[in-house]
């Protein structure tokens, strides 16, 4: 298996050593292939290249949009690049986002970063594994990043 891993100068947290270290943790014969881009909407290309050019099974967006409007605006964008990327090559992308005003304070923003990329990089693994690998944790509202909200029942 072969992922692909984009990340952006403009991450206040080093993303991409926390997933190297989930890819670390899985066990698994993972390769990597690394592409660092000066921010967000920069992502979907350097996803799309990774996929096509380096032949990445799997690929990951990871980045920290800022707090500001014009920053929502942004990370909407290129959002909608990842999906068209995804589109294009037919393979998951899977977008890591982190929002600066996501944290009480540095320390939070710090652990919902730790804890989405882990745990997304554990998702990208699992993907690459199969369509129904994710199956059993389906419509139980696990969240990446922050606590999960749980499943609603009768």
């Amino acid at each position: 298996m072969k992922i692909g891993i984009a990340d952006t100068m403009f991450a206040r947290v080093d993303m991409f050593n926390i997933a190297k270290k989930a890819i670390e943790d899985s066990m698994e014969s993972i390769k990597v292939e690394r592409y660092t881009v000066p921010g967000v909407k920069d992502l979907p290309v350097a996803c799309k290249i990774l996929l096509e050019e380096y032949d990445c099974d799997i690929c990951m967006a990871l980045g920290m949009p800022g707090d500001k409007p014009i920053d929502k605006v942004c990370a909407h964008e290129a959002s909608q690049g990842l999906i068209q990327a995804q589109l294009l090559t037919n393979k998951h992308i899977i977008e890591v986002f982190v929002h600066l005003d996501e944290g009480k304070d540095e320390k939070d923003l710090f652990n919902i970063t730790k804890n989405r990329t882990y745990d997304h990089t554990m998702n990208a693994i699992a993907l690459e594994k199969g369509k129904e690998t994710l199956s059993k944790k389906a419509g139980k509202g696990i969240r990446q990043g922050k606590e999960s909200v749980g499943a609603v029942h009768e």
